[in-house]
């Protein structure tokens, strides 16, 4: 009986491992961090400074202490396994799309002489992609995780807008508009998809 149920065990679990890694990854830096002579979060996203441009990549990976990270992980991993489930083919292209195209737009519009750090851009991204990707496609359960997504953190928009010290609020901004674009070019590449598959042939 072991024998057939690890298969089916795998394949359920399956989409939530590239969430879990990417935590993982979170967690594992932030331990490093910890230690003494370690100071990685000055590789962050520095505004328009062309040796800032890297940390495009590693911001989402390093944030400024743990109770920074804890307060990131939660969203991160439930955002993070609904996308997956909703969408899987589409986890990793939306999710490098956020961070290139969040990371720039953070770049380009972040005060002088700052340093962004944090996954917070990455939950912004991901609650973004999902409300849009469930209006774009029309499908039934997209449509459900869209409403739950909106009714679950619909708070966090106002973590788009200026004003609250040390809070990267351009990160949450660029983050959320890079999640928008996503869905809306993913979802109507799925439609476009679906369309051509429902096409009689003759």
């Amino acid at each position: 009986m072991s024998s057939t149920s690890t298969p089916v065990r795998r394949s359920y679990l399956g989409p939530a491992i590239p969430v879990l890694i990417l935590l993982g990854a979170m967690w594992l830096l932030e331990i490093v961090d910890a230690l003494p002579g370690v100071f990685l979060d000055q590789h962050g996203i520095r505004p328009r400074d062309a040796d800032g441009l890297y940390g495009i990549a590693a911001a989402p990976f390093l944030h400024g202490g743990f109770d920074h990270l804890i307060a990131n992980t939660t969203a991160f991993l439930v955002l993070g396994i609904l996308l997956s489930y909703t969408a899987p083919s589409r986890f990793w292209p939306a999710t490098l799309g956020i961070v290139l195209i969040g990371g720039l737009g953070t770049w380009l519009i972040g005060a002088p002489y700052t340093v962004h750090i944090g996954a917070s851009g990455l939950v912004y991204g991901y609650a973004a992609f999902l409300v849009l990707w469930g209006i774009v496609t029309r499908r039934v359960m997209s449509v459900l995780v869209a409403v739950a997504v909106a009714v679950m953190y619909g708070g966090i928009v106002g973590g788009v807008l200026p004003g609250q010290a040390g809070v990267s609020w351009e990160g949450h901004l660029m983050g959320a508009l890079a999640g928008v674009v996503m869905a809306w070019w993913l979802g109507r590449r799925d439609n476009r998809e679906r369309r051509r598959n429902r096409a009689p042939s003759y």
